[in-house]
């Protein structure tokens, strides 16, 4: 009777592990190409994103991701629901679409309110009456300036706002076309340090993050800490309040489960080479806590997260590799 019991179990396991045999050798010769959506490449999600490429390419061939520019969060959301991409890098503030699902925190960003010396600028209530430099509509940081300035109680008749490239919002601040420039940027972002450099320029501090984490829970009362941007004398010359954000990157919900555990991989187990791409991949991190979006993990994602844990049929995966090995 036992044998009897057994011999179905055996053909059972047989016929699994011999269907990921299978599997495993399809998905070996099958090349995947994905689109990432990040950012303008003056910013910092466009060279990240072409970091993530590059880093995962290297390790796996098979993974091909093409890092397109956008004007932002906001159109990377659009995208990616539009199925126009499947890869994208989002400000964890950005209001999320149905087909999106998160692989992983990627870096720290806090609000920069960076102002003429002669403009009388002291803090965010005293934008009213001033000019002011955004990004592009369809970006995060545009949507972060008019949830602060709603916050402060201002409204957008009361101050003249300009969209803009960073390239031509440092331009009409030198030259004094406006008195402001606002951007969510990584702190000691070196766009800032140069501005700051090159102009009589200053940062203003943005008070009340906690207050403004009732309203929206995703942002972090946070900081610019003293020195960031010079030592002596220090820019800014105290720790100088701040909103913070992270930027996360998200998937699709239907791409392929291997492949975004794959990909979640490399980034982890390869940090290394991702960081000489780009510095800011050393605050890569598992997504948790208050700080991100109100998302699920992707399945593929949670698997690497989860990989220490049992699971039966990854045993079988395992003894299939090690026979297709020996």
């Amino acid at each position: 009777m036992q044998i009897k019991f057994l011999l179905p179990v055996a053909l059972l396991s047989f016929v699994s592990i011999g269907a990921f045999g299978w599997k495993l050798h399809h998905d070996k010769q099958q090349v995947y190409e994905l689109t990432l959506a990040t950012g303008t490449k003056t910013g910092n999600y466009y060279p990240f994103g072409q970091a993530i490429a590059e880093v995962v390419v290297q390790q796996n061939p098979r993974i091909r991701i093409k890092v397109i520019e956008t004007q932002g969060a906001e159109e990377n959301m659009r995208r990616l629901q539009a199925n126009e991409a499947q890869l994208a890098i989002v400000q964890n503030d950005t209001d999320a679409v149905p087909s999106a699902r998160v692989i992983a925190s990627l870096f720290k960003e806090v609000f920069h309110l960076i102002v003429s010396e002669q403009s009388g600028i002291q803090t965010v209530s005293d934008l009213k009456g001033k000019h002011i430099a955004l990004m592009a509509k369809g970006s995060g940081s545009y949507s972060s300036f008019w949830f602060v300035s709603d916050h402060y109680g201002l409204k957008g008749n009361d101050f003249i706002s300009t969209p803009s490239s960073w390239t031509e919002a440092t331009k009409l601040f030198s030259n004094g076309e406006v008195d402001a420039i606002f951007r969510v940027l990584p702190p000691g972002s070196s766009l800032v340090s140069d501005l700051l450099e090159n102009t009589r320029g200053k940062l203003v501090p943005i008070e009340q993050g906690a207050a403004m984490k009732i309203k929206l829970p995703y942002l972090e009362a946070d900081e610019i800490p003293k020195g960031t941007y010079k030592a002596n004398p220090a820019v800014p010359d105290a720790d100088l309040p701040s909103v913070g954000v992270q930027a996360t990157l998200l998937v699709r919900e239907d791409v392929d489960p291997d492949m975004v555990q794959e990909i979640t991989r490399i980034l982890f187990e390869y940090r290394r080479n991702l960081v000489a791409a780009n510095s800011l991949g050393a605050m890569i991190s598992q997504p948790g806590g208050s700080g991100g979006l109100a998302l699920p993990l992707h399945e593929g994602a949670r698997a690497y997260y989860d990989r220490e844990k049992p699971d039966f049929g990854r045993q079988i995966r395992i003894f299939w590799v090690c026979i297709c090995r020996s």
